[in-house]
Formats: C-alpha cells, structure tokens, sequence
C-alpha cells in the first residue's frame, strides 16, 4: 500500500533534486517552509510533529534541505512532509505540502467493525503503525 496525502502523491518518490526545486519554487513565491513528521499518517491525523522550527525568511533551499537530512537521520521509519505557508493575505494557509520521506514498508490501514443497538454498525479506518505500538511508547 503506498500512501496517497498531498501534492505529487501519486508520482514516484521526489529524488533530492526535484525536492530541492520545489523548495525553490516555494521560496521565490515568499512562503515560509516547515518540516513534519509522523509514524501516523491516518488520513485525519493532520497534526504531525513538527521538526525543528518553521523556516521563515529563509532565501535558499539548502537551508530546508538540510532540516530534512537532519530529520530523515533522526526519524527514517516514519513519514516526512515538507509545507509551504503562504501569509501574503494575512494569515497563514498551507499552499504546498508534500511526503518527501517514507517508510520501505508502509504499514497501511485497516477497517474496524462496531457493532451497535439493533442492527447498527459504524466502521473506523485504524492504522497498523498504532495498533503494532502501545500508547506511549510510539515517540
């Protein structure tokens, strides 16, 4: 299962080269750069852990390319995105974010059955990286 969040998802993986133009393009628009990271990419969990601290005024990609050698190091069996804020009209909106790293095995989803009153049934997608790794013990 190859997990599907952001822009160029459905391409194959970014090589450094290419992540480092999309930095650059991101930059040259004005926008500030962060680097998260998880080992839940539930697709509601849109709280991942922020790597470092956001990359303002930054003016050239060697500077996020290298937070993102420094969390590819620290943090190589989880994801890693990049996003790219843009804060010209006033408040800070996501315009870019894309998984620049991923687990070699991603651990991928399952469905949960609940079975309620009478004939009611509520399913819940869960993720295998939670379920593998108690409560506490995955950070």
């Amino acid at each position: 299962m190859r997990l599907t969040q952001g822009c160029f998802s459905f391409l194959p993986d970014l090589t450094d080269a290419q992540i480092e133009k999309q930095i650059s393009y991101c930059i040259s628009k004005g926008w500030a750069m962060n680097v998260e990271w998880t080992d839940d990419p539930h697709p509601r969990n849109s709280y991942w852990e922020l790597w470092g601290l956001p990359l303002f005024d930054i003016k050239d990609a060697g500077s996020v390319m290298f937070e993102l050698k420094e969390a590819r190091k620290a943090c190589a069996p989880g994801y890693i995105r990049l996003n790219a804020f843009n804060a010209s009209y006033g408040t800070e909106s996501c315009a870019m974010s894309f998984i620049v790293n991923r687990p070699s095995n991603e651990p991928g989803f399952y469905l949960d059955r609940t079975d309620g009153a009478g004939r009611f049934i509520t399913y819940s997608i869960k993720s295998y990286s939670v379920q593998r790794n108690a409560e506490g013990g995955r950070y």
